[in-house]
């Protein structure tokens, strides 16, 4: 007997499953996860392939490839329809809402996460705990408290409703970010003669950079594509229609008038900035929501 058949034979553990049930639960989790992609690919694929056809191909052949690039929807789209004035819109009201969101909300989450005072426990709370209360629930009285601040039918009452209703979730991200950076660094910086507003500026937000990049990108697309609070704060005024304001109004006008071409390049255009957002940032998305696990 050579010294090979001579070892015992290493039983798994118990606590292991065998490799056949690890091979069956990725085979089934990678279907599903293949499934969940065609799902979420294949209808945005259809509406831009759908923005290059005309009328007659959309309701005979809706399945169909284009029979040639017909960039003259999106013109007709841009123009006509007024798309691009919503999308200019749409930029200047979340380029807005955006800044005040993320300078005020990381500075709120540094103090939070940083300092110790009276009652802190219950500020944090009391920004966390706007996370729990929908939209819809605050409408009637965010119309009035607009309405009398002069602020109704405006771009600003829009901007500052868009800051206030994403400050909750970037407190509640940033806090848990800030927690893990490193102390030390905050403590050499103010042996240094580096005061608490340098502090906060020149060191601390550098560091947290991808999870401003992170909280930032999710409150844009959550901005970008919001539809009830501009419906409610800018009724009345068409040129001043965001883009989901802008898309709606156009469906229902196109529903009689039949352009479906120019109602999918309309839409084509309106998801064109959140696809490139994600597909630039896609990885600083995934490593600010890893890094503040991470110590």
């Amino acid at each position: 007997m050579t010294l090979l058949d001579s070892r015992p034979s290493q039983a798994p553990p118990a606590d292991r499953p065998p490799r056949r049930e690890w091979g069956v639960a990725n085979v089934f989790s990678h279907g599903f996860l293949l499934l969940w992609g065609l799902l979420t690919t294949l209808p945005l694929l259809w509406v831009v392939m759908s923005s290059f056809k005309d009328d007659n191909e959309i309701l005979t052949d809706p399945w169909g490839l284009p029979g040639a690039l017909r960039l003259e929807n999106w013109q007709r789209a841009w123009t006509e329809a007024h798309i691009g004035q919503y999308f200019l819109n749409t930029f200047v009201v979340v380029s807005g809402s955006l800044a005040l969101t993320m300078l005020f909300g990381a500075t709120a989450a540094y103090v939070f996460a940083r300092y110790d005072f009276r009652f802190k426990q219950v500020f944090y709370y009391a920004f966390v705990g706007g996370m729990m209360f929908p939209v819809f629930l605050a409408l009637v009285p965010l119309f009035f408290v607009v309405r009398d601040a002069g602020l109704f039918n405006t771009w600003r009452g829009l901007i500052l409703v868009y800051a206030a209703y994403s400050l909750p979730f970037t407190v509640f991200f940033l806090t848990a970010f800030f927690r893990t950076l490193p102390q030390a660094v905050a403590e050499a910086a103010l042996i240094d003669g580096c005061g608490h507003f340098r502090l906060f500026f020149r060191v601390m937000l550098p560091m947290a950079r991808p999870g401003l990049i992170s909280v930032g990108i999710f409150n844009f697309l959550a901005q970008w594509n919001q539809f009830i609070l501009p419906q409610v704060l800018i009724p009345d005024d068409e040129s001043r229609y965001v883009l989901a304001q802008g898309l709606s109004a156009l469906a229902v006008s196109q529903g009689y008038q039949g352009d479906f071409s120019g109602l999918f390049a309309g839409l084509t255009i309106a998801m064109l900035p959140v696809l490139g957002v994600y597909a630039l940032f896609q990885r600083q998305i995934q490593s600010g929501l890893t890094a503040g696990q991470l110590k």
